[in-house]
């Protein structure tokens, strides 16, 4: 059996809410994933994700990334023993583009 997902997507909140789950500390960030297949409106939808992030990996993000960058993310499902809530952990983060970057090409 296995327990791991791969999400491309773009940040919707920088930092966000800290706390503890199973003991970790851990920094909630929110991605914005767009769906593969269109709607009955011929419209993809997009599905905003919370994702747990622990560590060096907390640090790194919340150091370099800002809302609107487009981050690639390794992770799992897992679920909260005391609340029974699943989340998603990150256990990498690729960091593919910067919002701040989205222009640029265009003044060359």
């Amino acid at each position: 059996m296995m327990n791991q997902l791969v999400l491309v997507g773009r940040l919707v909140t920088e930092g966000g809410k800290t706390g503890k789950v199973d003991g970790l500390d851990v920094t909630q960030v929110k991605v914005a994933v767009p769906r593969s297949y269109k709607n009955d409106s011929g419209e993809y939808e997009t599905d905003i994700l919370p994702v747990m992030l622990t560590g060096n990996i907390a640090e790194k993000t919340l150091e370099y990334c800002k809302k609107g960058d487009i981050v690639g993310i390794k992770g799992r499902v897992q679920q909260d023993q005391e609340s029974k809530h699943s989340y998603i952990l990150a256990e990498k983060i690729t960091f593919l583009s910067s919002s701040k970057n989205v222009g640029d090409e265009d003044e060359e």
